[in-house]
């Protein structure tokens, strides 16, 4: 059974009560099939961590016993250096000791660039994690394009990003979204499954191409109007610009977005939403699902 506890000394750490099954295994056994890596061992043996057994601290080898408390205390995370602390409005739609479920509004990059490096969502992270004295580095997990509005996932140590990133290889994160694509969609459903990768003179535009990686989207029709359709979007794998790119190899490409060959004239961004995130919590097991609202310039287009 795991136990969740406030921080200790501004620390993360977990506890278990040690049950008959796992009585005999050494904690380093343990740990693993807890899903903590051998990283974060390691980070806990030198970088200022802790292992304790009903108090008593122990290293990796020790066996444990039955109703043994076992408490991993990881080490104190350091701000990300290359971040600045912006006073920027979040909408935050859930939070817990260990994760962050953030609404972003177009027009705010997830980290900086070269191009946009102030008033980004990571920035934004540093200024709100030091009011409520969370001391962590910023860890997204599903990163949005700066003018794509929706759903954000940030874990709040690295456990918890260590965790979610597994499950993210496991396809275990679904993520849905809506978007408004040029001309009239014929088909009520389907499946795009092409390879996407850069674009031999471009650093950021990305393609269709025979040498890319795999890019499987999964698309439903909502609704038809006069000059756009309303569709739903699933993504199996998480390409660069993926729906982006997908949408312009169906010569359906999304309203607004210049970049590949979308209609300016309704929308001066491309009209992409992710609207629901659905997921196992990495540490307690419970499944969580969200839905964010279209964002208010898409709702105006429907209206």
């Amino acid at each position: 059974m795991i136990h969740l506890f406030p921080m200790k000394d501004k620390r993360y750490s977990l506890k278990w009560t040690i049950d008959r099954n796992k009585a005999g295994l050494s904690i380093k056994q343990f740990l693993a099939d807890e899903g903590i890596s051998q990283r974060a061992l390691t980070d806990i043996k030198f970088a200022g961590g802790k292992i304790t057994v009903n108090g008593m601290e122990q290293n990796v080898r020790y066996l444990l016993n039955e109703d043994e408390i076992l408490e991993v205390m990881f080490p104190l995370e350091q701000t990300n250096e290359s971040l600045r602390a912006e006073d920027l409005p979040l909408e935050i739609m859930y939070e817990d000791r260990d994760l962050l479920v953030i609404n972003k509004q177009a027009g705010m990059s997830t980290i900086p660039s070269r191009e946009h490096p102030n008033g980004n969502l990571a920035n934004a992270l540093v200024y709100y994690y030091k009011q409520n004295q969370i001391y962590a580095a910023v860890h997204i997990v599903t990163r949005l394009d700066r003018d794509t509005s929706g759903l954000v996932l940030i874990a709040k140590h690295r456990h918890a990003h260590h965790l979610l990133s597994i499950m993210q290889q496991q396809f275990r994160i679904d993520r849905s979204y809506e978007a408004f694509v040029t001309g009239k969609w014929r088909e009520k459903y389907g499946t795009i499954d092409v390879p996407i990768g850069r674009k031999c003179d471009s650093i950021i535009e990305r393609e269709v191409r025979i040498d890319g990686k795999r890019a499987v989207t999964h698309y439903s029709l909502l609704q038809q109007y006069n000059d756009f359709s309303h569709i739903k979007l699933n993504l199996e794998t998480g390409r660069t610009h993926q729906i982006r790119v997908h949408m312009a190899y169906k010569n359906h490409p999304l309203i607004g977005d210049d970049l590949y060959g979308g209609d300016t004239t309704l929308m001066q961004r491309q009209a992409l939403h992710c609207r629901e995130l659905s997921f196992e919590h990495p540490i307690i097991k419970t499944k969580l699902t969200f839905i964010a609202p279209l964002s208010e310039d898409m709702q105006l287009l429907l209206n």
